[in-house]
C-alpha cells in the first residue's frame, strides 16, 4: 500500500506539474515551477506570441517585411499541429484523473498513463521548439544579438516594476502588505 501511495503522490505531482501551456506548462507553485523549454528561453519568457509584428521590436532589431512574412508563415504552418498536440496532452491528463481518484488505484495503469502524459508533453515541446527554431533561423546573427539584448532590457524593466517574479518582503508573499495597500496586483503574462 505504501508503494501505491508513493506512486499516487508522484502521479499527482506529475499531473500538477504538467499544467497546460497557453502553449506553455506551468507548475502550480511558482517557486517550484520549471523554466520554459530551451527554445522558449532563447526567445525570452516575455516575448510570447507574434513578437515580430510589434512595430517597435521590428524596428529595434531591423526586421524586414519579408522576414515578418516568413515568420508568420512558419507559425501558420505549425499552428494546427500544435493545437492537435496540445489537445492530445489535455486528453492524456484527463485520462489520468479517474485513475488517480479510483477507490483502488491501479499502479500499472497510473504509471503507464504518466508515461503517456510525459510523451504527449515531449511531442508538444519538440514541435514548439521546431517552430521557434524555424523562426530563429529567419533572423540574421546581428538581429539575433539585438533581440537578445532587447529581451534582457525587457527583463530588467519587469524586475524594476516588480513584475519579474515572486516578490518577497513588504507587498510580496510571506511579508505584510505595504502601508495602506491591499494585496499586490495580479501578475499579467
Amino acid at each position: 500500500m505504501g508503494e501505491i501511495r508513493k506512486y499516487l503522490g508522484l502521479a499527482l505531482i506529475a499531473v500538477g506539474g504538467l499544467g497546460l501551456i497557453g502553449v506553455h506548462g506551468r507548475a502550480a507553485a511558482q517557486d517550484m515551477r520549471p523554466g520554459p523549454p530551451p527554445m522558449e528561453r532563447a526567445f525570452g519568457e516575455r516575448m510570447h506570441g507574434k513578437w515580430w509584428d510589434d512595430p517597435q521590436t521590428a524596428q529595434k532589431i531591423g526586421l524586414t517585411a519579408d522576414q515578418q512574412k516568413k515568420m508568420d508563415d512558419i507559425m501558420q504552418q505549425n499552428r494546427l499541429k500544435l493545437i492537435d498536440l496540445n489537445a492530445n496532452l489535455q486528453k492524456q491528463q484527463t485520462i489520468m484523473q479517474p485513475l488517480i481518484e479510483a477507490e483502488q488505484p491501479d499502479e500499472g495503469k497510473i504509471l503507464a498513463q504518466i508515461d503517456a502524459i510525459a510523451q504527449a508533453r515531449a511531442e508538444l515541446e519538440k514541435a514548439n521548439a521546431r517552430m521557434l527554431l524555424g523562426i530563429r533561423q529567419v533572423l540574421t546573427p546581428d538581429q539575433w544579438t539585438k533581440l537578445k539584448a532587447l529581451r534582457e532590457e525587457k527583463r530588467e524593466e519587469w524586475k524594476s516594476e516588480g513584475r519579474g517574479g515572486m516578490r518577497r518582503g513588504p507587498g510580496g508573499p510571506g511579508g505584510p502588505p505595504p502601508d495602506g495597500a491591499g494585496p499586490p496586483p495580479q501578475q499579467m503574462e
